[in-house]
């Protein structure tokens, strides 16, 4: 295995306007590491994918495998497994020789290519499936042979280009599993491109968020989650989506959001900012300071969505409620948990306080509201 490092990546397409796709994106995968590409269709994260594979030319910065620099080395030659989201099987083969093709193709031993194709069954759980061929296979099933088609060639790492896009949601969530369980047993550095961000959040030891700007944040899941840097990480990562409305920071540190006045934050100024707040992490309240008339509720087994209409706010917020919900049309009146509010500046960037904390001191009246995270 190895690590991967992208030193001021860039990738731009000539024209009457050259199109700046990536722009100085710069981080390091370790050895082992499972790191997802994760943004919106249109950020270039297949595109950086392919620039590792070398599928795609870098237009600028290096890309290093293993400690070795390969902006110019051919794709065969570098080492790597990739998983497409077409599965790219050959129809008239069998999963047996599916697998087993590239060992054939470097004239391995008949021997080592039956041990080794076996084991990689055994590994993906379908030694009962070596003699079908793909069209009397399900779709969990054909990607199953793509990735045991990967794992046979003993990669440096693997490349995972949106391999679950195609599945279901039932063979969805059965996938990642056996991704997961897969790079644990294999120790195996991999890189994961995904525009969905539950299987980055499920699946990744960290995640790079790519958006139009570029690279917008890199961190492990749950610091993403809980300290989201800008307003678009901030509404990309989280299911259901962060409320995000406009605010007010007055200049005595009061934070007003429509008609409400939910805390005081001890950032230094004042001024318009964008409230962030976890559909998750607004509570009932009898008492709490976000106030209005119920528009809509959605009934999801053990949580129901309640879709909130707010005085002074644009767009309803909405709350996920576990138990009964209230009904449609009546008045409701909500708060955040403790830690749970963020706040970002006129520029969309997270707002920290003094000393990189953003805390947010509850008001007189106003349980519930202690801190931003």
């Amino acid at each position: 295995m190895a690590a991967i490092a992208l030193q001021g990546v860039g990738k731009t397409y000539p024209g009457k306007e050259t199109r700046h796709i990536l722009r100085n994106v710069d981080f390091t995968i370790a050895d082992g590491e499972f790191v997802v590409l994760v943004g919106p269709s249109g950020c270039g994260k297949s595109t950086l994918l392919r620039m590792i594979a070398g599928l795609e030319e870098i237009s600028e910065g290096a890309i290093h495998i293993g400690g070795e620099r390969v902006n110019e080395t051919p794709p065969a030659k570098r080492g790597l497994s990739m998983v497409f989201q077409s599965y790219a099987l050959y129809a008239h083969m069998t999963v047996f020789e599916n697998i087993a093709f590239s060992l054939r193709l470097a004239r391995v031993p008949k021997a080592e290519i039956r041990s080794a194709v076996q084991e990689v069954a055994r590994m993906l759980q379908m030694e009962h499936l070596l003699e079908r061929r793909p069209p009397q296979l399900s779709g969990g099933q054909r990607q199953r042979v793509a990735i045991g088609r990967a794992i046979v060639r003993k990669p440096r790492a693997f490349l995972f280009d949106e391999p679950l896009s195609n599945l279901d949601a039932a063979l969805r969530a059965d996938m990642r599993v056996e991704i997961a369980r897969l790079h644990k047993q294999l120790g195996a550095t991999m890189v994961y491109v995904t525009h969905d961000q539950v299987e980055a959040m499920t699946l990744a030891d960290r995640i790079v968020v790519l958006g139009p700007a570029g690279v917008q944040q890199i961190g492990a899941p749950m610091h993403l989650y809980d300290r989201p840097a800008n307003v678009f990480v901030a509404g990309f990562i989280g299911s259901p989506k962060m409320n995000l409305v406009p605010g007010r920071l007055d200049t005595d540190g009061q934070l007003v959001i429509g008609n409400a006045r939910i805390g005081t934050h001890a950032a230094i100024g004042g001024g318009n900012v964008t409230v962030g707040i976890r559909p998750e992490h607004l509570v009932p309240d009898a008492q709490g300071p976000i106030r209005g008339q119920v528009l809509l509720v959605e009934r999801l087994g053990a949580d129901s969505y309640v879709h909130l209409s707010v005085a002074g706010l644009d767009k309803p917020l909405m709350a996920v409620v576990q138990g009964e919900p209230p009904v449609a049309g009546v008045p409701w009146a909500i708060a955040p948990q403790a830690g749970r509010v963020h706040v970002f500046d006129e520029h969309g960037l997270r707002l920290e306080a003094p000393g990189g904390s953003a805390a947010i001191q509850s008001t007189a009246g106003t349980p519930g509201i202690s801190e931003v995270a």
